[in-house]
């Protein structure tokens, strides 16, 4: 029998709405699989019970008093929802994955949180991170590191690792993360959940570090395409504070519309014709998901975007993004901070006036041409990443199908790339990688596509899951208790 907490996210709504399900219930389970499995995993790092039991209660008598009289509720009314732990939480502790935060409590919640609880979520816990979200392996000095669900010897991506962990695992039924580079289609990927970066401004957010910037979206992350949806319409909303946020409609994602996969036309690329990085058995494995999946549609055809100058571009502008957000703290706290954070400032520091210049007329002409690009074609798809999961105890790999990583950026280029587009970007399980771990694909959206994008994935992944060689088993975790 299928506990509560493993159902997906809209037919745990559906089953509530029906008085088939408790709020009540579904929280406990989520608190029983979290006793058993976050020992082991590690996903989630502070919780506030006591408030979600509050909440659950009231969503219980919520649905029973709209069962009497009628009437709609906020659509995640009675769902256990994680927040990435960069962001800020009312009552609920919140690192930033930093030992210089590690005992901090906000008194207010962000806009975005303060959305999603007038969307009817319940705010259960934080999930893990690394540092200020910087990295794709999640582990940090106040929690330690989080564990693949599929293989708790190896690492379940960054920086959304936490929220990827819990939704694998059953934790939650819903997840928030954020992406730069990738880091919420990375660990999405690797965990075998969904994982969706929306078009910038979406998600309206306050404390935007640099007025206009692609680099950091707040997503949703789910076990399906219409759960991460689901999650989007309490996440979605106009920030007058966010110089990127516009009117938008939240309520038209919760319910995806019907997409005829035959009628689309698709281009796919293993690796941005040789500017990305890619190991040789995730290229294998891509060849044969392509294969599969492009009978589906109107065509299917083998197309690369000239990202020639995106190594360069995202180096130079992540350089800028840390310096202004990290300068003071590597200032002063040099020796607390996470590598990683002190070598990208320092790097940034480094650069000229004329670095950014050139890197910003670079972006321009990229940008100019991925819509060129996009102007025949409804989707792109690539691979989800470039390696299998790694080793925790190896780290980071410093080469990549035997190429030689200049820094722990380089293996992310399939992603980051695309964040230069500004467009949305999903990543979808599609099985397993020569390792016997989770693989999944990017689709990239036309901009501001972001309903049509999630709907096509929603039907894709109904193909996927009619395949056998393309279906992924959920992970087996109670083995590594």
């Amino acid at each position: 029998m299928t506990d509560a907490c493993d159902l997906d996210a809209v037919l745990a709504r559906r089953r509530m709405r029906a008085r088939e399900l408790s709020p009540v219930e579904l929280l406990k389970s989520c608190l029983e699989r979290i006793e058993d499995v976050n020992g082991t995993i590690n996903a989630i790092v502070a919780m506030d019970i006591p408030r979600a039991r509050a909440d659950a209660a009231a969503a219980e008598r919520s649905f029973a008093q709209a069962n009497k009289k009628g009437g709609n509720l906020p659509p995640l009314t009675g769902l256990p929802v994680g927040i990435k732990d960069l962001n800020r939480t009312a009552g609920l502790r919140t690192t930033y994955g930093s030992l210089l935060h590690k005992d901090d409590v906000p008194d207010t919640d962000e806009a975005m949180v303060a959305r999603l609880r007038q969307a009817g979520g319940i705010i259960l816990g934080k999930t893990n991170t690394p540092e200020f979200g910087s990295g794709s392996n999640t582990t940090n000095k106040v929690y330690g590191a989080t564990k693949n669900p599929y293989d708790p010897e190896r690492t379940p991506g960054g920086s959304s690792g936490g929220s990827a962990a819990a939704l694998a695992t059953g934790m939650l039924p819903l997840a928030h993360g954020s992406d730069t580079g990738g880091s919420l289609r990375n660990p999405a990927t690797w965990c075998g959940v969904v994982g969706f970066r929306p078009t910038p401004g979406l998600v309206g957010r306050e404390g935007r570090t640099l007025n206009y910037t692609h680099f950091n979206v707040q997503g949703p992350m789910g076990r399906t395409v219409a759960d991460a949806a689901l999650l989007l319409s309490g996440l979605a909303g106009d920030e007058s504070r966010d110089t990127l946020a516009g009117p938008c409609r939240p309520e038209d994602f919760d319910g995806l519309p019907e997409t005829d996969l035959s009628k689309l036309r698709v281009a796919w690329s293993v690796d941005f014709g040789g500017t990305a990085p890619i190991d040789d058995a995730i290229r294998a494995t891509f060849n044969n998901v392509i294969a599969e999946i492009a009978p589906l549609f109107a065509h299917c055809v083998p197309r690369d975007p000239d990202f020639s100058a995106a190594r360069d571009i995202f180096w130079i502008l992540r350089c800028i993004y840390y310096v202004a957000s990290h300068e003071d703290r590597v200032a002063q706290h040099r020796d607390v901070l996470s590598p990683n954070i002190v070598s990208n400032v320092e790097a940034g520091m480094a650069m000229t006036l004329a670095d950014a210049a050139r890197a910003e007329r670079q972006w321009s002409k990229l940008y100019a041409g991925f819509q060129d690009f996009f102007a025949d074609i409804d989707l792109l798809i690539v691979p989800g990443n470039a390696v299998s999961p790694f080793l925790i105890k190896d780290g980071i790999p410093t080469s990549v199908g035997g190429k030689p990583m200049q820094n722990y950026v380089d293996a992310s280029l399939i992603r980051s790339a695309l964040t230069l587009t500004g467009h949305p970007v999903i990543a979808l399980p599609s099985g397993l990688d020569s390792v016997g771990m989770p693989f999944g694909v990017q689709i990239v959206g036309k901009r501001r596509g972001d309903l049509a994008l999630l709907a096509a994935s929603a039907a894709l992944e109904a193909a996927i899951q009619a395949r056998p060689a393309l279906r992924l088993p959920r992970p087996d975790f109670r083995r590594f208790r």
